[in-house]
This record gives C-alpha cells, sequence and structure tokens, in this order.
C-alpha cells in the first residue's frame, strides 16, 4: 500500500511539474519594452544626446546593456553624475540601464540619455536618428528620434581618460 501510494504521489509530482513548464521560450526584454516621444539635439559635428521615455512593461526587469547608432561611430549611455571635486558632470553608465517592471524611466537632458559620440555626418533638425537598444538576454529593439534645435544641454562630459569636455546631453 505504502509503495502504491508513494508512486501516485510520484506520478502526479511529475504531472504537475509537466503541465507548468512551457515549452515556449521566455519572453525578450525587448519585447517589454516601449519607446515613446524619441528626440535627438541637434548637432553639426562631435556629439550630442537622444532622449526618450522608455516603459518596461514586462512582470521582469529589463537590463539595457548596449546602443548603437549608424549616425555615430560609438554610442553611449550617460547619466549625470559627481565628477572630481563634487561638480555634476555626464559619463558613461558603465552597467547600462534597469528598467524595473511596469515602470517608466524618462532619459532627458541634465539625466540619463544616449549620447552620439564622434557623429559621422551632421544631425539636422527635421531629420531622424535611428538607434538600436541591446539587452543583457541578446535581444534588441529599434527605434527613430525626431532631431530638434535645443540650446540647452551643456554639461560637462566626463570622459574615461579624464579630462572634461563640453557635450551636448
Amino acid at each position: 500500500m505504502k509503495k502504491t501510494l508513494f508512486l501516485a504521489a510520484a506520478a502526479a509530482a511529475t504531472l504537475f511539474a509537466a503541465g507548468c513548464s512551457s515549452d515556449e521560450p521566455a519572453a525578450a526584454s525587448a519585447d517589454s519594452l516601449t519607446v515613446s516621444s524619441a528626440w535627438a539635439k541637434a548637432a553639426e559635428s562631435g556629439m550630442t544626446g537622444a532622449f526618450a521615455e522608455l516603459e518596461n512593461t514586462g512582470d521582469t526587469d529589463i537590463h539595457i546593456v548596449s546602443a548603437a547608432s549608424p549616425s555615430s561611430a560609438r554610442t553611449e549611455i550617460h547619466e549625470m553624475a559627481a565628477g572630481d571635486g563634487g561638480a555634476m558632470v555626464m559619463r558613461e553608465k558603465a552597467d547600462g540601464l534597469v528598467i524595473p517592471a511596469h515602470s517608466t524611466h524618462s532619459l532627458a537632458p541634465g539625466n540619463d540619455h544616449l549620447m552620439l559620440m564622434d557623429l559621422v555626418e551632421p544631425v539636422l533638425p527635421g531629420t531622424e536618428v535611428t538607434f538600436e537598444l541591446t539587452f543583457e538576454d541578446g535581444s534588441t529593439t529599434e527605434f527613430t528620434a525626431q532631431v530638434r534645435d535645443f540650446s540647452g544641454a551643456q554639461e560637462n562630459y566626463q570622459p574615461s581618460a579624464g579630462a572634461g569636455a563640453n557635450h551636448g546631453g
């Protein structure tokens, strides 16, 4: 009797586990991100910033690890932080950007933003810039940002090597 009960319990546990598992892969992080109100600051050369509202509609946090744009040789995720001497400077967010489940994160002037470094061509008002975001799980998503004239966001940039330079983020 004990052996029959044990076998029945084991069979029920196996069926329950099989019913709870799925052959479908987990949703990609890119599927949970909605990008809205995207825009970039116009610039003739050098570098400039891009901004947007990023909404994580999923049930788990998503981690953006990098950004790229055909408009620049290098695109970085930036933050505002205290630099040497306590002055606020813009610098690369070394670990990327985490957006908690069911929340929105603003990329805005004077805050986190995307930085287009070493522009390959002028970024002119009335045009669009394309971006690709890459997530920790390897998924990607693309979006476009309208280019606008904007006189603000003249913060100092703290490059990895040290000396600050003016930047358009």
